[in-house]
């Protein structure tokens, strides 16, 4: 079972090749899907010098959501795991992960951060609380992290999910339209640590998902 990770990256130039080198230490068989959304720190020019990985260039900045949909399209594994490039998850989950899809009826593994030892900005626990709630609010589920980057899914049904977010509002829209669609979500602890800098998502972002969450539902 063949496993393509997607890794949207935008000016990561400090954490950019450990990251990916962590990704390939990874025991499984995998590709590595790397798209930068037009970084303008270095990041581009580090990318160019690294072997074995697919790397794709956006010729502007179009957001997370655009990367991960940019990246979606030239997948070829079997499973698809979204990698941020920042160092706050750590890759090696994926050996935890990728095993639950011998079973034929899971179609998605949700890594949580909340069942996990996991360390969280205060801001950020409370809103993704919030949104977990809302979310099973909505569609009548039992998930316990909506929001986690880690969402390892069958290829065929991600395809299905015909993706249409730009930015950070990806995450709500794959979850909503997995629950939509009565897609079997399995759900197994992770490790995670925030960072305090770089790029966060902010209020506006958390707006953002609660009219995603709405929007899909309705």
């Amino acid at each position: 079972m063949r496993l393509s990770v997607i890794v949207p990256v935008y000016n990561e130039r400090d954490s950019i090749e450990k990251i990916i080198d962590v990704i390939k230490s990874v025991p499984i068989e995998k590709e590595i899907i790397v798209i930068d959304d037009f970084s303008k720190d270095g990041t581009r020019d580090k990318l160019k010098t690294i072997n074995d990985i697919i790397l794709l260039l956006h010729d502007k900045n179009k957001g997370k959501g655009s990367a991960i949909r940019t990246g979606i399209t030239q997948a070829k594994g079997d499973i698809v795991i979204i990698q941020d490039a920042d160092l706050e998850y750590n890759p090696f989950e994926y050996v935890k992960m990728l095993p639950l899809f011998d079973n034929e009826k899971i179609d998605a593994v949700f890594g949580s951060r909340f069942k996990g030892n996991s360390t969280f900005l205060l801001h950020s626990k409370i809103a993704n609380k919030f949104l977990v709630i809302l979310t099973n609010i909505l569609y009548s589920s039992k998930i316990s992290d909506m929001e986690t980057c880690y969402k390892m899914v069958r290829r065929n049904i991600l395809n299905d999910l015909n993706l249409t977010a730009k930015r950070f509002e990806i995450e709500p829209e794959i979850t909503s339209k997995l629950l939509k669609k009565k897609i079997r979500i399995v759900e197994i602890p992770i490790d995670y640590q925030a960072r305090t800098e770089g790029k966060k998502i902010g209020v506006k972002d958390a707006v953002t998902a609660v009219k995603e969450l709405f929007k899909w539902w309705l």
